[in-house]
Formats: C-alpha cells, sequence, structure tokens
C-alpha cells in the first residue's frame, strides 16, 4: 500500500475541488495513483470534481505568426510568472514563432539551431535560450510548435500570451477568426464527435458506468430497486453523447450566438465557411509542477541541523 502524503492530498484537492477528506480515501483506494485517484472523485462527485482540473500552474507564453497562407504556433516555458512577462523571453517567444513559419523545423533541436541575434546572444535561437538563461538567472526552453503550409487561410486568436489558437479555413476570415476566438474559450478536442480521440470516450463511458454503478447501489441502500440493465445502458449512452456534444468544435453553441443556441457549424454554414483543422495550445498544459512538501522540507533541515551539531 502505498503512502498517502499530506502534498498528494494538496495536489488532488487543486486539480478536483473536493474536500480533503475525498482526496485522501480516493488516494487510498487507488493506492496512490493519482489519475485513478481523479477518476474516482468523479465518479463519486460529479462534475464538481473535474471543474478545476483544467488549473496551469508551468509558466510561460504561446506565440503565434502568419504571413498568407504560412504560419506557426509555438510554446515557450519559463519557471515563473515574472519571467514569462520579460521583455527579451517574449520577443525571443515571438522570434521562434517566425522562425518556424519561414523555415519548418523538423523538431525542437532544429529550430533551435536556426539563425538568431538578440540582446548580443547568438547566432543561433538556441544560443540565445541559453544566453537569457544566464542573463535572468531563470531556466527555459522551447516546449513545442506547429507550422502551417498549405493551400487553406489561417486565422488565430491569442488571449493574452497564455492561450493561443490557429485555425485552417476557407472561406469568410471574420467567421474563423472568431471561431479562433470561440476555441480559446471553450477548448474543444475535435472538429467534430466522430474525431474526439477513442481514448477519450473510453475514459468518460468508463466514468459514466461508474456514476451509473454508484446511483444504483443508492437505490439498493434506500430500499428501492436498482435501475434495469437497459436503462443503465441508456443512461450511459446518454451521458457519453453528451460528452461529444460539449467537446467537439461543431456542436458546441457559439459562444456569440444572438440565441444563445446556434452551434459553431450553423454559425459557419451562414458564413459559407469552412473549418479545415485547428491548433490550441494552453501555456503549461499537461504540465506537472513540482509541489513542495514545506513541513518534510523543514523536518529535513532540522534532522540535518542536529546531525551536523
Amino acid at each position: 500500500m502505498a503512502a498517502i502524503t499530506a502534498s498528494m492530498v494538496a495536489e488532488l484537492r487543486g486539480k478536483t475541488d473536493a474536500p480533503m477528506m475525498e482526496c485522501k480515501k480516493a488516494l487510498t483506494e487507488a493506492d496512490g495513483d493519482m489519475a485513478k485517484a481523479e477518476e474516482l472523485l468523479r465518479v463519486k462527485l460529479g462534475t464538481k470534481a473535474g471543474k478545476a482540473a483544467s488549473r496551469i500552474t508551468a509558466e510561460g507564453v504561446v506565440a503565434s505568426f502568419i504571413n498568407d497562407n504560412t504560419g506557426a504556433l509555438v510554446e515557450v516555458n519559463s519557471e515563473t510568472d515574472f519571467v514569462s512577462k520579460n521583455d527579451s523571453f517574449i520577443a525571443m517567444a515571438k522570434a521562434a514563432a517566425e522562425l518556424v513559419a519561414k523555415h519548418n523545423p523538423a523538431d525542437i533541436a532544429a529550430l533551435g539551431a536556426l539563425p538568431y541575434s538578440q540582446d548580443s546572444f547568438g547566432p543561433t535561437l538556441e544560443d540565445v535560450r541559453k544566453g537569457l538563461i544566464g542573463k535572468i538567472g531563470e531556466n527555459m526552453s522551447f516546449r513545442r510548435f506547429k507550422s502551417f503550409c498549405g493551400a487553406s487561410k489561417l486565422a488565430s486568436y491569442l488571449h493574452g500570451t497564455r492561450i493561443g489558437v490557429v485555425v485552417e479555413f476557407d472561406g469568410d476570415e471574420t467567421a474563423a477568426k472568431d471561431v479562433a476566438m470561440h476555441i480559446a474559450a471553450m477548448k474543444p478536442v475535435a472538429l467534430t464527435s466522430a474525431e474526439v480521440p477513442a481514448e477519450l470516450i473510453a475514459k468518460e463511458r468508463a466514468v459514466a458506468e461508474g456514476k451509473a454503478d454508484e446511483a444504483n447501489k443508492e437505490l439498493v441502500a434506500a430500499g428501492k430497486p436498482a435501475q434495469s440493465a437497459e436503462i443503465t445502458a441508456k443512461r450511459i449512452d446518454g451521458a457519453v453523447q453528451k460528452y461529444l456534444k460539449e467537446v467537439s468544435l461543431a456542436d458546441q453553441v457559439f459562444v456569440k450566438a444572438a440565441d444563445g443556441k446556434q452551434t459553431v457549424a450553423q454559425m459557419l454554414k451562414a458564413a459559407n465557411t469552412t473549418v479545415k483543422g485547428f491548433t490550441l495550445y494552453v501555456v503549461g498544459e499537461g504540465i506537472e509542477k513540482k509541489v513542495d512538501d514545506f513541513a518534510a522540507e523543514v523536518a529535513a533541515q532540522v534532522a540535518a541541523a542536529k546531525a551536523a551539531a
């Protein structure tokens, strides 16, 4: 049985907003597996447990560059929010986006090898990165990028420096830019429900099955008959279909819909516009930032001081 520490409980609470004791119980049941514990809480507590799961802890910026049908989106990370607002750091990120668009490098290493000078550092982008690390005193890295070069038009939207979207489209540019803004706000995972990754659907189905099982247990505990297998199956399928509509761009209600009902697909049809694809970057998405166990750290320092005495 894995040891459940206070820092693990605090981390799970930060991700789910669930009560501390529920977090501890879930971690104990999951034998310390954070992802499994989060899923257990979603089953038990519903959407409340997932509302804070998208909180981003890593710092940095997203930058974009578009010139006609050529463009790029890049994410550059830093250790603190303070550095992410540094002019030199931001200039390097913007330069990286332009370099990606113009040279279409194969990977991060190839991007770093491209010619670029800034703040007396160079002659490559990697040399500038290393130079700024020494100058500012904080680590920074190029995390990911995507280049665009094709027949489709491009539209971008940056929400500050933390969220960036590039949309590939044919048709009206204003409509495409509105969709880019919508994507930044609603964060769909695919263009249509048919394109939602199978692993995400499987995970959502597992959560729905867990919720249905919990509901049946509550009915039985209250002296009532459990729902039939047919009704349970329909309930699970309904939950999955609801999830698909929530995460597929075409089915989402357009954020600027005047009637509060028009979907993105309907808005695009009215504008005679087709979205071919989109890329969404959120700073630090998927990065687990180190959570310090301060109590343990203090205890270790006290022990070390005693040993040295």
